[in-house]
């Protein structure tokens, strides 16, 4: 095979482009991917990881607050240096973004760094990047391939996704921000505006409000976390307002001002009124659209809808050869299903035996305080489609650990079919709930019933019993409550 000939080219190393190509070299696929930027995409180095670091500073801090209230006390007072948790964060990601070259090497991926764009099927010309990384960022590794004309069998679209932006409300860097800018904060503002309730504001108005920022959160629709079971939602809603924070639910940001250091917006508050709320700093997380220009698309026929490529359950697009995972390919937008996508895509290309991505059994997971992680049906949408459904609640606080943990504020929440037991749900929020989804995931995903559950034996104490609790109760049978 000529050098510059592969059988797959992945665009995109982010983490669904970089798994891919690592499964397709296990396989033994002479493989390429493209990148144009950094290893690890916008995960590893402005997303997922980055953010949990942020959010791991402001659980310590949080949990220092409290020291009295177990016991302990801390002399000479308690404070942060905002340069040094953004140090930490940043070098947690520099430092995965290393292992993603490693990785590259170990596998005997080629790594070509530049701008792809589709030529024709099986062709790619890749060009000198245009893009401008961030700082601080991590260089492109050493010895790479750099631009010029590819071929590949197969071509595995993963250039994911980018901020959304409102007209009107076009981020600057400096008085309106979008997460990049607000992962790395040269200080702390002393107020806030956050736009949008989703994860990832939700996530960013968490890690504020820890260090004392004046924090609203402004979100169109009436509930936050717009995905989550309602009843989850307004728990979490509920601990974050209790922490000083302020929600306006229902509500739209129709103009913003800059001036003064700051910014003023004019809310239409949904009840006819209109307020102006001032902020040091404005963050908008009003979602994310695919990257999908500039690659070719529209010539060869691949089709495209709402800003994402069109694919089936195998990452196919509709032209032969051309596949999409990740972000680009559409919700839900979260890195373990790109990185599922991509070894499904690949396994299909090599002609594995595999099965469409059922999206019902796709976690999420939000990090900030209270934790909230979900799988499945919410209980209005298990009703809206038809199901007799059986409801379990738990709360943490009749949970040993979570009390000794000094973290009684959770609830576990269960959605079971009535006529065949079958678990179409699970929801919670708490601490470390973003750790215990998975054994709903698990048990979903091996077709688990709600008898099997009530058989298993969780360990005692932990909070997982709480997940036990929430089924035994779907079924009148919880223990401690």
């Amino acid at each position: 095979m000529p050098d510059n000939s592969y059988d797959v080219v992945v665009i995109g190393a982010g983490p669904g482009g970089y798994v891919a190509a690592i499964r397709a070299a296990q396989l033994g696929l002479r493989t390429a991917v493209v990148e144009r930027e950094h290893l690890g995409g916008i995960c590893l180095n402005w997303g997922c990881i980055p953010t949990k670091a942020l959010l791991r500073s402001a659980e310590v801090y949080r949990n220092a607050e409290h020291a009295k209230s177990y016991g302990l006390s801390i002399d000479g007072g308690l404070g942060f240096d905002a340069a040094a948790i953004v140090k930490r964060s940043r070098g947690v990601s520099g430092q995965l973004n290393g292992g993603v070259g490693f990785l590259m090497k170990k596998n005997k991926v080629d790594v070509i760094w530049g701008e792809a764009r589709l030529a024709k099927p099986g062709e790619i010309t890749v060009a000198q990047s245009r893009k401008k990384p961030m700082q601080p960022a991590v260089p492109p590794p050493k010895g790479v391939l750099g631009p010029g004309a590819y071929k590949a069998k197969h071509t595995i679209l993963a250039t994911g996704a980018r901020p959304r932006v409102l007209p009107g409300i076009e981020p600057d860097g400096d008085l309106i921000w979008t997460y990049f800018e607000a992962m790395v904060p040269p200080a702390m503002p002393k107020s806030l505006l956050v736009m949008g309730s989703g994860a990832i504001g939700i996530e960013f108005a968490s890690f504020y409000r820890a260090f004392s920022v004046d924090v609203t959160v402004v979100e169109l629709l009436p509930q936050i976390l717009p995905v989550e079971d309602a009843e989850i939602a307004s728990h979490a809603r509920k601990q974050l307002e209790k922490q000083g924070m302020r929600i306006l639910t229902g509500a739209t940001v129709t103009r913003v001002e800059k001036g003064g250091g700051g910014v003023a917006a004019s809310i239409d508050t949904g009840d006819g009124k209109t307020e102006t709320i001032k902020a040091e700093r404005l963050i908008s997380a009003v979602g994310v659209v695919g990257n999908v220009e500039n690659l070719g698309l529209e010539q060869l026929g691949v089709k495209v809808e709402r800003g994402a490529v069109v694919t089936d359950g195998f990452g196919r697009t509709s032209v032969p050869g051309v596949y999409a995972i990740g972000d680009v390919a559409g919700a839900p937008l979260l890195a373990h299903k790109a990185e599922h996508e991509g070894v499904l895509c690949v396994e299909t290309i090599k002609g594995l035996p595999t099965h469409p991505m059922d999206k019902r059994k796709i976690p999420g997971c939000t990090y900030c305080h209270p934790q909230i992680a979900s799988v499945g049906l919410t209980e209005a949408k298990a009703r809206e489609a038809g199901y007799e459904v059986k409801v379990g609640r738990f709360p943490f606080r009749g949970n040993g650990k979570a009390i000794a943990l000094g973290e009684p504020e959770g609830l576990v929440k269960t959605v079971f079919d009535s006529r065949t037991g079958q678990l179409l749900g699970a929801h919670m929020v708490g601490a470390e709930v973003t750790e215990l989804i998975q054994g709903f995931v698990i048990a979903m995903q091996l077709e688990t019933t709600e008898e099997d559950l009530m058989h298993a034996i969780f360990p005692h104490p932990t909070l997982s019993e709480t997940m036990h609790e929430s089924v035994l109760d779907a079924y009148g049978r919880a223990i401690h409550i």
